[in-house]
């Protein structure tokens, strides 16, 4: 794929032979277009629209997130989106998109909700932040994984609602509706996370890299993160030795690891300790070909801390 230069975004909408595969499909007038920057955007802009809107995601199933480089067809569809939903400082990228082609029609749903910090993101068992949770040098200090609560992600439905409802106010109370009955489907996921993992033999979460503290925050639960809030972030040796000795504390029986990124430093962890691994999805997207949507991963992510944690 072919990256875009600041420069290029000026002519974005022009198409450039062999850096993409397609010109944006011609506007529907039936139907709002809406870019989403990544899956769980997508997934709130589809369930709070349906027939009314057309979504567009800028990545792909099984590409990582962060990785995102936009071509000039990518950037068009932004400029002539109706609504772009995104979460700023996640992909900077798309920021610089926004910011050069989507003035005044774009939500950023970092604004919508309170951002976790690093060290929010990150405790020990006495609460405190764990050091070098969040290398030096990361390029986020903002947990951006905020849909991992299912009533922040309600609450982003909301908003998107109240902006598809200002670009098309003739199907506002449609978009509403959506909206709420969304809410009612996260609010009982929530009830469900919190009742499987009350009781559970162990609280501690040890994970590849800080992506859960949104619901480890919500369920009492305590995140020991291997590296930052980053994927891209390498755990120094230091951080290493003090997970092996958080892991050997706290009997943990799995270390996790994501869907689309490396589970290498997971797998060294596991094997110094005596645990297995296992997969907990933080939701970025989803796999190539996969038929889940947002409910079927967290329900699965359930089951699988509830394994992991002993739980009743």
């Amino acid at each position: 794929m072919c990256a875009v230069t600041t420069a290029a975004l000026a002519v974005a909408a022009t198409v450039v032979a062999g850096c993409t595969d397609a010109a944006p499909a011609p506007a529907d007038p039936n139907r709002v277009d809406v870019v989403a920057a990544f899956y769980p955007l997508q997934f709130v802009s589809e369930r709070v629209g349906g027939d009314a809107v057309r979504v567009t995601s800028l990545v792909e199933p099984g590409v990582e997130p962060h990785d995102l480089e936009l071509n000039p067809a990518q950037v068009a569809l932004v400029a002539q989106a109706e609504l772009v939903l995104y979460l700023k400082g996640f992909q900077p990228v798309v920021d610089e998109a926004v910011a050069q082609e989507a003035d005044g029609r774009a939500l950023d749903v970092a604004t919508t909700v309170p951002l976790l910090t690093a060290e929010d993101a990150d405790h020990d068992h006495a609460g405190e932040p764990v050091a070098a949770a969040e290398p030096e040098g990361s390029r986020e200090t903002r947990d951006p994984h905020v849909w991992l609560d299912p009533t922040r992600l309600a609450t982003i439905a909301d908003r998107v609602a109240d902006r598809l409802a200002q670009v098309d106010p003739d199907r506002a109370a449609a978009y509403r509706a959506g909206a709420a009955k969304l809410r009612t489907e996260l609010e009982a996921l929530d009830r469900e996370f919190a009742a499987g993992l009350r009781g559970c033999a162990r609280r501690e979460v040890i994970t590849s890299h800080t992506a859960f503290g949104y619901l480890t925050q919500r369920y009492g639960l305590e995140q020991i993160g291997i590296s930052g809030l980053s994927p891209e972030d390498e755990p120094p040796p230091q951080r290493l030795r003090q997970v092996i000795a958080e892991a050997r504390e706290h009997k943990a029986t799995t270390i996790f690891f994501e869907t689309l990124v490396s589970p290498r430093v997971a797998e060294l962890i596991a094997q110094e300790v005596g645990a297995r691994t296992a997969v907990l999805d933080p939701l970025e997207g989803l796999e190539p070909g996969s038929s889940d949507d947002y409910f079927a991963v967290m329900r699965r992510n359930l089951g699988t801390l509830r394994t992991a944690l002993g739980c009743p």
